[in-house]
Order: structure tokens, then C-alpha cells, then sequence
């Protein structure tokens, strides 16, 4: 799945946006964020376009996991 994340100013501040799309729609999530960013450049008032993504079939959690209680680190193994 992918997330395209944007705001635009208004008179009361900056608005969120967000537009999702599936994990099989990589090319129109970049299009949508290229289009943006074309925006962007025209001088309309849309700002901090980014792209997310994350695979509903991971195996693991994301991120890093911690080690298991019993090992012991080592700076240099043999």
C-alpha cells in the first residue's frame, strides 16, 4: 500500500492531505506525486509532498527487533 501525504496553505494555516493507493499502483502513486510537485513549482501553495509505503505482507514487524535475552554482544567475533 501507498500513502502520498501534502499539505496546501489556506487562510487559516497549512491543511493536511492524504491520498492512498495499492500495492500494485506504484506508477499512479508516483504520477499523483510528480503532479504535485509540478504544482508545487507553478507556485501553488502545496508543500511537504512525500510518498509512504508499507507491505501488509511483512513477516516481521517493522523496524529493528530487539535481540533475544541471552546474547551477548560482542564488538569483534572470532
Amino acid at each position: 500500500m501507498y500513502m502520498i501525504y501534502w499539505t496546501e496553505a489556506t487562510a487559516d494555516g497549512l491543511a493536511p492531505h492524504a491520498q492512498s493507493f495499492p500495492g500494485d499502483a506504484l506508477k499512479d502513486a508516483l504520477q499523483f506525486a510528480e503532479a504535485l510537485r509540478r504544482r508545487q513549482f507553478a507556485g501553488e501553495p502545496v508543500s511537504f509532498v512525500t510518498l509512504c509505503s508499507e507491505n501488509p505482507n511483512s513477516v516481521g514487524k517493522p523496524g529493528a527487533a530487539d535481540p533475544p535475552p541471552d546474547y551477548e554482544w560482542k564488538k569483534r567475533r572470532p
